[in-house]
Order: structure tokens, then sequence, then C-alpha cells
């Protein structure tokens, strides 16, 4: 059984078993490599539960996780592991965020070379983008590893459940891991299929009047 879809009510040890399933997906399904992204949940209003800096996320213990308040002081951590450097940018979300209890942000291969080649999310070829997503923004550029990823996404976080960071990854956000994992599923696919339609010689986009049509749905 899953426990991506945790309830409000989860308790901790079920919230540590969620990002550790978490990752094991993300690493699978390469939209994570290495030690690279970062997944957080919201255990209480003023609690973080997040991964550590410098780990795989796909082979990560219980107790590597650690847990952080709202201005990113480490208030547990049972194998002396430091915060992620990219901490600030997931508790600037939950500080915009009340209804948000989960935070990936990912290193997809598709969706990155988007930003990379300087490309715009393509929200408007695959009708469960406008169905679900809408458009996704593409944030300033920022340095890794810095707090400046939490002032690019601070302007855009409000309004967006998943966003691309410019040559950096994606952020993707949700009541709990499932949500936020299948906004990040959902850019990369529709990121491949754009790059594969591009290969073949043509991107048929969905006319203006049927995106409207969908957005009222």
């Amino acid at each position: 059984m899953t426990c991506l879809s945790f309830p409000p009510s989860a308790p901790e040890s079920e919230l540590r078993l969620a990002i550790l399933e978490c990752g094991q997906v993300c690493y699978a399904r390469h939209l994570m490599t290495s030690n690279d992204g970062n997944i957080s949940v919201r255990i209480d209003e003023s609690r973080v539960l997040i991964t550590p800096a410098g780990l795989c996320k796909g082979r990560m213990d219980a107790d590597d996780l650690l847990i952080v308040d709202l201005d990113g002081n480490v208030l547990a951590s049972a194998n002396d592991r430091r915060p992620s450097s990219e901490t600030p940018m997931h508790l600037e979300v939950y500080k915009q965020r009340p209804d948000v209890r989960a935070v990936i942000h990912a290193h997809p291969i598709f969706a990155t070379a988007l930003t990379v080649a300087g490309l715009d999310f393509p929200d408007d070829i695959l009708p469960e983008v406008a169905l679900t997503l809408g458009n996704v923004p593409v944030s300033e550029y920022a340095t890794p590893s810095s707090r400046e990823d939490a002032d690019v996404i601070r302007p855009l976080i409000r309004d967006y459940d998943a966003l691309l960071l410019r040559q950096h990854g994606s952020l993707t956000v949700g009541r709990n891991l499932d949500e936020a994992l299948i906004h990040l599923e959902r850019i990369e696919h529709v990121a491949e299929v754009f790059h594969h339609a591009r290969q073949l010689g043509n991107v048929a986009r969905i006319p203006p009047e049927e995106l409207r049509k969908l957005s009222k749905k």
C-alpha cells in the first residue's frame, strides 16, 4: 500500500516512509539523478521533514531525514545529516501556501531541457494538462544551492502547483506527495511528448477555443 497519499493526520513515521517511497520512484524514473533533488513534507504548522544534503534520494533510510523549523533551524537529525542547501526554497513554499503539505524539487530530463533550450512549457498540446495544471511558468535563473532559489519562486508559487526552475529542474507541490509526484510526472511526460513531436517534424497545438472549453470543465 502506498504511503504517498497520506492524510493530514498522518504521524511522522508515516511521513518518513512516504518520502522514502517518493525518492525511490523519482530515482527509478530518472526524475532525480545521483544525489540531486530534494523532497519535503509539512509535519505541522511549524515543522518540516526534509531530505538531507549529499544523499541519493533512491537510497535513503528513514533516519536520514531531518526536521527543520520554518526558519531552517535543524530540530532533529538522527544520523547527524546536514540540511539541503535548497531548504529555503521548500520553506518559501510552506510560508506562501498553507494548503501545501508536500514539495518535490526534481531534475526531470525533458522538462529541464526545455529551459536549457530557452523554450516555454508546452501547455497547449495535451488536453490533460489544460484540465489539470494549466500554465507551467519558468522561473528566472538562480544560482543553485543559494537563497536565490527561494527568491525566484516567490512571485510564482502562490498561483501555481508546478513550475520549472530555469536550467535547474522543477518544483511541484501538493496536499500530499502523491499530488506533487503526479504533477512532476505529468510535466515530464508532456515535455517528452513535445520533444518527440519536434523530432518527427511537427507540433500540433490545441486551438485556443478548445483550450477555453477545457478550462471550463
